[in-house]
């Protein structure tokens, strides 16, 4: 019985490519055993013994390409990350520009200053000036650290690194109140973060960028992706809100029968099941939201994703633009420098959101708007204040100098900012509450839900083509100013404050009915 040799096709792609030779080798060897088990006169002769043995063969080859393709993985990006081949960034060429990355490093000055003012009990006022003016340049620190250390890591997790550091304020709000055990004040800020740089954030960049062009570009892949987990994040606070709606029972602290059956301890009970339950889910999604981002299926797809025919060429030339120009600070320095500016910011930030409690108490505003409206411009002014700055900038250029042309490629890095807010920090929030004994609950404020549920839409809507306008970015920053309007005269949902009590329920009620009888 002749045999038929085995033609194994190469393709240009795999040259030096060792991962796909080593696969080539084992077909061959596959094949030449099943060639000389065939082999000789009459029909093929196949033993249950030799027929096992192929399959553990074959079984031992796949984990053993399994392994390689890891550890080919690690060792690609360990010479990316120390450079391999390429020039070394010294120390002090790396100190020199981080101090030259920018005139707003002048302002690291206030951080002692505003720290001074802290401990030393200054008024409100003046510690609130310093620790806002003190964050600007670690907010620029931040995006200068992200995009340098993309040159070791890769634009993915470069951009994630950057996403992170964005969130930092945020963040730590965040935590100030959960450690403060204002529940209620910490489910609006989670809301207007997410809405802040749902709206006005993007809508402010669509307005300001496609200004003097008709329309900018969106990676499809990637937008498609945000849909998706955008969607999912929104929808697991519709889902609990809309469990409590369908108990379909009006609620006052003054009516027994209501006050037993819906808003108890035991209820509260359920919805922390229900929301560390689903705390854990949306961690899942983000995880692996971020690797499929980082390796995708198929070789060299990490950087076809962003390479590839429906990428817009903006992108394309940024992605080759940072594989071929040197950094400009070492990857170490980088990293010290980043974990230094994270603790400055997490203190200068608790000294910011301490300070402005002024406010809330000699102004007399609503609650839920200074949660959903005035704690997320503030957490995120420094960071504004960078972008004005940067802005500023660009119209001296275009009006008294040489003006630059437009960039087709949208900013829509601040929707990033909320999908991880989303799906990884407002997670988070809800396990550290469990562990430091803190009722943190999904079931947030319909009202609040609602205006989520309407800036997820809008948002979609505005980016489901991957184009944007400066027109679309008007409707989104008007948006914005309708939610502001309505919650400046919304007082929030009695029942969700009594659920967010951290003495319990049942004694929350109690003073509520004792505090009404009084009066």
């Amino acid at each position: 019985m002749s045999t038929t040799p085995t033609i194994v096709e190469s393709h240009p792609d795999d040259a030096g490519n060792g991962t796909s030779n080593t696969r080539h080798r084992h077909v061959r060897v596959l094949d030449e055993e099943k060639a000389v088990e065939n082999s000789g006169d009459g029909p093929p002769i196949q033993s249950p013994g030799t027929e096992s043995q192929r399959r553990r063969r074959l079984h031992e080859i796949s984990h053993h390409l399994h392994l390689q393709e890891g550890q080919e993985g690690l060792v690609k990006f360990w010479d990316q990350f120390t450079r391999k081949g390429k020039r070394k960034i010294g120390f002090m060429e790396s100190l020199h520009a981080i101090v030259f990355s920018s005139w707003l490093n002048i302002f690291l000055i206030l951080i002692p200053i505003a720290w001074v003012s802290y401990f030393l009990h200054w008024p409100p006022r003046a510690t609130f000036t310093l620790s806002f003016f003190a964050i600007i340049p670690l907010e620029q620190l931040f995006d200068y650290g992200g995009d340098q250390m993309a040159h070791y890591l890769g634009k993915d997790l470069g951009d994630l690194i950057v996403v992170t550091l964005n969130n930092a304020v945020e963040a730590t709000l965040a935590i100030i109140l959960l450690e403060k055990c204002e529940l209620r004040l910490l489910k609006s800020t989670i809301v207007g973060v997410v809405i802040l740089h749902l709206l006005l954030v993007p809508g402010t960049a669509f307005v300001t960028g496609g200004a003097r062009i008709i329309q900018q570009d969106l990676h499809p892949h990637l937008t498609q992706l945000n849909h998706s987990l955008l969607t999912l994040g929104v929808l697991s606070l519709l889902i609990p809100a809309a469990y409590f709606a369908a108990l379909n029972t009006s609620f006052s602290p003054n009516a027994n029968v209501p006050a037993v059956i819906i808003v108890t301890d035991e209820m509260r009970a359920n919805f922390l099941k229900m929301s560390r339950g689903l705390a854990v889910l949306l961690l899942i999604v983000y995880i692996c939201s971020r690797i499929y981002l980082h390796n995708p299926p198929g070789e060299d797809n990490a950087l076809n994703l962003h390479l590839a025919p429906l990428a817009p060429e903006a992108l394309k030339d940024k992605v080759k633009k940072l594989r071929s120009e040197d950094p400009e600070v070492n990857q170490w320095v980088c990293i010290v420098m980043l974990a230094n500016c994270i603790g400055l910011m997490a203190a200068t930030a608790e000294w910011l959101v301490k300070s402005i409690e002024f406010v809330r108490e000699e102004s007399g505003i609503e609650l839920e708007w200074f949660g959903l409206i005035l704690l997320p411009i503030v957490s995120f002014a420094a960071d504004g204040a960078v972008a004005v700055v940067y802005f500023v900038r660009y119209m001296i250029r275009h009006f008294f100098h040489e003006p630059a042309p437009p960039t087709t490629l949208a900013k829509a890095e601040a929707i990033d900012l909320s999908i991880q807010f989303v799906l990884f920090w407002m997670p988070f929030f809800v396990l550290l509450g469990w562990w430091e004994d803190r009722p943190l609950t999904l079931l947030f404020d319909l009202f609040e839900v609602a205006i989520l549920v309407g800036a997820c839409f809008i948002v979609n809507y505005v980016t489901a083509d991957s184009k944007t306008n400066w027109a679309e970015g008007v409707a989104m920053v008007t948006f914005y100013a309708m939610i502001a309007l309505c919650a400046w005269f919304y007082p929030g949902q009695p029942e969700i404050g009594f659920l967010s009590q951290c003495d319990g329920v049942l004694l929350a009620l109690q003073n509520a009915v004792a505090g009404g009888s009084s009066h």
